[in-house]
């Protein structure tokens, strides 16, 4: 492995897991609509706001509300806050939305809400340009991939390392069941398969070189 593509695999595998939740002494510290996302308090959300409290009130990391909901799973709260007013596509200080901070924590359930509630699966997401499927296909997270493919994400969407969600399956996956059944998953959903990464080798080039037999028998038959 040369030492640039080791440089951009280290970034990467950070990449997915640079969200920041709010710590203890974040929660502690709310007050007013952030201290009730952070409990799940869907009925104060609704009594401050009927009270005039803004929905879109920000922490010191660029959190709203609904990131606060989305990372305590609080879904009650996730809706009281949209229907407040609250964007469901709000990005924190890292570029994070709600449908990227379910994505990566592989919560389906908190994804569907996201995505009911009118935040995009198209939205180009954090320091690498990438998006929720993307930062889903790197972590094998196969049926969040499926929901994402399903809300109409882009399947070919290139991020900053020149990666798709397709290659970052194999190149930043383990060649397992659930990052062979997410690479499934983006073929059978018409990901590109000839699309190549920064040194020009496609996603079978890809996954021979790291032997994933699983991975190549797909991408072989999807040649055909």
């Amino acid at each position: 492995m040369t030492r640039v593509l080791a440089i951009l695999l280290l970034a990467a595998a950070t990449g997915a897991s640079a969200q920041v939740p709010p710590s203890a002494a974040d929660k502690s510290a709310y007050t007013g609509v952030l201290a009730a996302a952070a409990r799940g308090d869907a009925q104060e959300i609704k009594r401050l706001a009927a009270q005039g409290a803004k929905p879109d009130v920000r922490d010191g990391y660029g959190r709203t509300p609904l990131h606060v909901a989305a990372y305590g799973r609080h879904h009650d709260a996730m809706r009281a806050l949209v229907a407040a007013g609250a964007a469901p596509n709000a990005l924190e200080r890292d570029r994070y939305d709600i449908v990227t901070i379910a994505a990566v924590a592989d919560d389906v359930l908190t994804l569907k809400v996201a995505l009911e509630l009118g935040c995009s699966a198209k939205n180009v997401t954090s320091r690498y340009d990438g998006t929720a499927l993307i930062a889903a296909a790197h972590l094998g997270h196969d049926e969040v991939v499926r929901t994402l493919i399903a809300a109409g994400a882009p399947l070919d969407h290139v991020n900053n390392l020149h990666w798709t969600a397709l290659i970052e399956s194999i190149v930043l996956g383990n060649g397992g069941p659930r990052h062979t059944a997410t690479l499934k998953a983006l073929v059978d959903a018409g990901a590109s398969t000839k699309l190549a990464d920064r040194q020009g080798r496609t996603p079978l080039e890809l996954a021979r070189g790291r032997g994933y037999k699983e991975m190549i028998a797909i991408l072989e038959q999807a040649k055909l």
